[in-house]
């Protein structure tokens, strides 16, 4: 394979040298459909169709049941969910791969349906006024319930349990999942957290769950093993919206992030056009990459050629794929060719089965079909 392109370079995270830059990102794709809402034999071809990735980082999966905010998504917080997980780190690693968890926690981006009928929770009483997709379809989202600081170190602790689960699964490290507006984002940001504890107020305590969290987990894995996910300019999406406070409180979060000896911050460029936006930073990476001296992966929307100059630029060390992995299993090895990728059908990103998941063919496949 081609190494010229700075995509196709191998790179360290911590103790790991994975092949390539080219990362896939992390994407709901509702297939855990069963009520132990755990990964299945279709999960395990789908991962291992796309080990040529540097490194996969997994769908999200809950930390426990109040986490979950979506129908059919996986969970590794039960001992039926990790053994089954470990047939889809198994398939990867036999094809040469490398694959990180996801753990996630949706907070008020949820519905009572998932809950038994209790409110979600959240940093504080706030309504996203979006919708959860649930078993009955989509529904409005609620006013969450604002965390108690008993829910907060439980949830701590759920985080911490996930980690180890991942690692008895044979994950080669997990990702905390603070971004997109999620439990962790929802706490970082003052819009949507209006607490006067130690967990609110202060960009300080509004950062401190973030770093609880890391904290508990490196109790159970190797510091070097765990990668942390942030959108700093989120605006506009799960009710999410930007004060003079937002940026300064990323700032501050990956400054301290130097701290530790993380395997890679994982950075979302803007989702939605943020230039109009008071306060937004437009250029993630541009600003970030001089604030944090780890290995910094960025992500959204990027292509090969943009993703090789980004690296070639020096703003960041690896770039995460998201579509563009659904619809090109082999997505490194189209690049390096320099083949034309699949378009992927996105009235399949989240329905059952194998259609749009595991029946995409690669180039190869292509050729001989």
């Amino acid at each position: 394979m081609s190494s010229t392109q700075a995509l196709l370079k191998p790179i360290q995270i911590g103790d790991l040298t994975l092949k390539n830059r080219v990362w896939m990102a992390p994407m709901t794709r509702s297939r855990a459909t069963n009520p132990e809402n755990k990964v299945f034999d279709i999960h395990a071809t789908y991962y291992r169709q796309r080990a040529s990735a540097g490194l996969i980082i997994s769908e999200g999966s809950q930390i426990s049941p109040r986490a979950v905010g979506y129908i059919n998504t996986p969970g590794i917080y039960s001992e039926a969910q990790t053994e089954a997980w470990k047939q889809v780190t198994q398939a990867v690693h036999e094809a040469g791969g490398h694959i990180f968890i996801q753990l996630w926690h949706v907070g008020r981006m949820s519905h009572p349906d998932f809950h038994g009928g209790e409110l979600p929770l959240s940093a504080s009483a706030t309504n996203p006024n979006s919708k959860s997709y649930t078993p009955q379809g989509f529904k409005e989202t609620v006013t969450a319930k604002e965390m108690s600081l008993e829910e907060i170190k439980q949830t701590v602790a759920d985080f911490k349990n996930a980690a180890k689960n991942a690692m008895e699964a044979g994950f080669d490290g997990i990702e905390i999942h603070s971004s997109n507006g999620y439990l962790l984002h929802q706490f970082f940001n003052a819009t949507s957290n209006h607490r006067t504890d130690e967990y609110g107020g202060s960009i300080e305590n509004r950062a401190r769950i973030l770093f609880e969290v890391i904290d508990a987990i490196k109790e159970v894995m190797p510091e070097n093993r765990i990668g942390v996910r942030l959108n700093p300019s989120l605006h506009g999406v799960f009710g999410m919206t930007m004060d003079e406070e937002t940026i300064p409180t990323f700032d501050y979060i990956i400054t301290k992030m130097n701290d530790y000896d993380l395997a890679y911050l994982h950075l979302s460029e803007p989702f939605t056009d943020v230039s109009e936006i008071p306060y937004a930073e437009p250029n993630i990476a541009k600003r970030y990459r001089p604030m944090y001296k780890g290995t910094l992966v960025i992500n959204s929307a990027f292509d090969q050629e943009r993703g090789n100059k980004i690296i070639e630029e020096g703003l960041a060390d690896a770039v995460a794929f998201g579509k563009p992995f659904i619809s090109n299993p082999d997505l490194v090895e189209r690049f390096a060719e320099n083949a034309p990728l699949a378009e992927w059908d996105q009235s399949t990103f989240y329905t059952p089965g194998e259609k749009g998941f595991t029946d995409y063919p690669s180039l190869k496949e292509e050729k001989v079909g």
